[in-house]
């Protein structure tokens, strides 16, 4: 082809594409594709204050999503107006305008802040007027006022069918037309991340409080979902922090609208919490790397005799591969890396009344623990054994419950209920709203062993790796109770002594001295075996004097001795200066959703001196809560002490008299 024909062939694709431009042009600006248009209502406005309103209006236009600009398809009034009042920017009609408060139009001009009123939470004016636009803007389009004039018809002709069949039958065009007028504040899914879950056992009923209280923007969002929709909407155009304050939310009007603003902001890869474990070779402040999970396991502990405990324990596992290895198999053995997501109700004063907890006295918060401590808490403490199940999650919903997890760890602030909101049924929100797992969408358990069974008929749980118990142990996927371990070496005491308690718990509540009386028969295996078993007695003994001091000393009256009312004020003070573990909000006064880089050094100094000033109180109160106990308790002790010393020495001169080197 010669040069002449390829350069009139260019000329002429370009003047195609000319057209087609315009044409689409065109078609974009005709009736047919018609969008949002503002009006500014006639009115005594001065050249200046209406190329002033104009510029607002021109502003807001800019940031609205394409999808909603599109779709409100409608002509909008704006009027200023001396009748609102003093503290209330705008407002919106309801005939579908929205009128601003006309003594904020001279200070838009002047850019004056100083008449800003107290307590909003966008920091210049013009960005509050912005807001209020967008904040209406929202209500309109969540209202679906913007539904084409056929569907408005066919709206009111099933509504009516509706009202004269009384809400039982409906044609087929009709079904689902009446339920669904709203756009975003019923989507089951916003609800999920807004705060408004699910009811158990009343499905397609929401909770009517929302609990996700810290750490808002703006208290006005918990109202309702229709001003949480309206509230969100605002940061979501305005606000470069929120895709990494509230990611989920970020994520979910990104995905409605197939769009989002494009601001110069990158979130960290790393998510703060407060490390519940209180361990002071650890840091408070602790970091969750998602793109460091490997697994998450459902973690349940089985069931016990006490009231709070008799269903199990639902946890969620996150099993993290050590810094710098790469995610597979392998990382089920980093143990100490390992992370438990756990609801539990904060008790700040006495141990645990079946009545307070049906009634819902207690708070229930998020804890982030590690793995290691949860393990001793309930194999060695409580003898429970843990199985911690695999769930069948997609790369992407491990990150989004992570996320999740570390949101919820910084707002959420529930109410624990054993019955209708326990650690099962918080769990199943957290699965729900963190993955976004289709099989989760109509599951409803309130047990921690129903919900286990749940997943695993869904084919979420993975329970084929319990089959092998001695794989299970090696690879982490069960943790035994240390009763096993304890019966163990009681049955070597009971054949060699034939002491008469038939169970291990029953030798453990014997009294050290009825104990020490079996000591003198034993050979060396024996001897092993009672220094183990009294070394589990001493700490079982500690564990209920701590609940029955907790109980005296927290929730009757104060002891006359100013000596012993001292450390029962320690104790209570402990209870309390504790909360920040469960409730981190309150280290940080300001600010929304995830702490950001720029507040991380507050956060580290603050939690850093608060877990320093829990510790000093904790070792204060060790020391003083021996002059607490009664004379009974402190027997107790010292002969259990006592008896653990006899049987060290016992064991060594049984070693010595069978020849062996000397025992430390």
């Amino acid at each position: 082809m010669s040069s002449a024909r390829q350069l009139q062939r260019g000329r002429l694709i370009r003047l195609a594409l000319r057209c087609a431009g315009l044409l689409a042009l065109v078609w974009a600006t005709s009736p047919a594709q018609a969008a949002l248009e503002w009006h500014l209502a006639d009115g005594p406005l001065t050249p200046e204050e209406a190329a002033a309103s104009r510029t607002l209006l021109e502003h807001t236009s800019t940031i609205l999503p394409p999808q909603l600009v599109q779709q409100l398809d409608r002509q909008i009034t704006v009027e200023w107006i001396d009748t609102l009042p003093t503290e209330v920017i705008g407002r919106a009609t309801p005939g579908g305008q929205v009128q601003l408060n006309r003594r904020f139009l001279p200070a838009l001009i002047a850019g004056d802040d100083a008449i800003l009123p107290a307590g909003r939470t966008h920091d210049t004016l013009q960005r509050e007027l912005v807001a209020t636009l967008v904040h209406e803007i929202a209500h309109f389009y969540d209202r679906g006022l913007y539904v084409p004039d056929d569907h408005q018809r066919l709206l009111r002709r099933c509504q009516a069918q509706h009202d004269a069949l009384g809400g039982i039958g409906l044609p087929s065009e009709c079904r689902g037309q009446i339920s669904r007028r709203y756009t975003l504040s019923d989507d089951p899914r916003l609800l999920d991340l807004a705060g408004w879950p699910e009811q158990v056992g009343a499905r397609g009923q929401r909770e009517t409080e929302n609990r996700q209280l810290a750490r808002t923007p703006d208290d006005y969002e918990l109202t309702s979902p229709r001003e949480f929709v309206a509230v969100n909407l605002e940061y979501f155009l305005s606000d470069p922090q929120y895709r990494c304050r509230r990611p989920a939310l970020h994520a979910y009007f990104a995905r409605h609208f197939d769009w989002a603003p494009r601001f110069e902001q990158n979130c960290a890869n790393e998510l703060p919490f407060i490390n519940a474990g209180l361990d002071s070779s650890s840091p408070a402040l602790g970091w969750l790397d998602p793109e460091r999970i490997y697994q998450v396991h459902y973690l349940l502990a089985e069931p016990n005799d006490a009231w709070a405990s008799r269903w199990g324990h639902s946890m969620l596992r996150l099993v993290m591969c050590a810094p710098g290895r790469p995610r597979g198999p392998e990382c089920l053995l980093d143990l100490e890396h390992h992370l438990v997501l756990s609801f539990r109700a904060f008790v700040n004063d006495v141990q645990l009344s079946s009545w307070d907890g049906l009634i819902g006295n207690y708070p229930s918060r998020l804890f982030l623990l590690p793995l290691n401590q949860v393990v001793d808490e309930y194999t060695k403490q409580e003898l429970r054994s843990l199985s911690s199940i695999p769930l069948r999650l997609s790369r992407a919903q491990q990150i989004s419950l992570a996320g999740r997890a570390a949101e919820m760890h910084w707002s959420y602030d529930g109410t624990y209920y054993f019955i209708s909101n326990n650690c099962a049924v918080e769990t199943l929100k957290l699965l729900r709203s963190g993955s976004d797992h289709q099989a989760l969408r109509d599951l409803d358990s309130i047990t921690p062993i129903g919900l286990l069974s749940s997943l695993e008929a869904r084919g979420m749980a993975d329970t084929s790796v319990l089959q092998n118990r001695s794989e299970a142990l090696r690879k982490g996927w069960y943790f035994d109770s240390y009763r096993e371990r304890y019966q163990q070496m009681y049955s070597v005491v009971r054949e060699r002594l034939e002491v008469p308690p038939n169970a291990v718990e029953d030798w453990l509540d014997w009294s050290a001295g009825d104990r020490q009386r079996w000591f003198a028969k034993a050979d060396y295996r024996t001897a092993a075996a009672l220094l183990l078993l009294e070394q589990a007695a001493l700490h079982r003994l500690a564990l209920t004097i701590r609940h029955e001091l907790k109980e005296r000393y927290l929730s009757g009256d104060r002891l006359a001795d100013p000596d012993l009312s001292e450390t029962a004020d320690f104790m209570r003070q402990a209870m309390v200066e504790s909360s920040f573990l469960s409730s981190p909000a309150q280290l940080l006064p300001e600010g929304y959703g995830l702490p950001q880089p720029g507040e991380w050094q507050a956060l580290r100094e603050t939690s850093g001196a608060r877990q320093r000033e829990l510790l000093d109180l904790l070792e204060s109160l060790d020391q003083g809560a021996q002059r607490l106990l009664t004379p009974e308790q402190l027997t107790e002790l010292e002969s259990a002490r006592a008896n653990i010393s006899q049987l060290g020495d016992l064991l060594r001169q049984l070693h010595r008299d069978a020849g062996g080197l000397e025992l430390p």
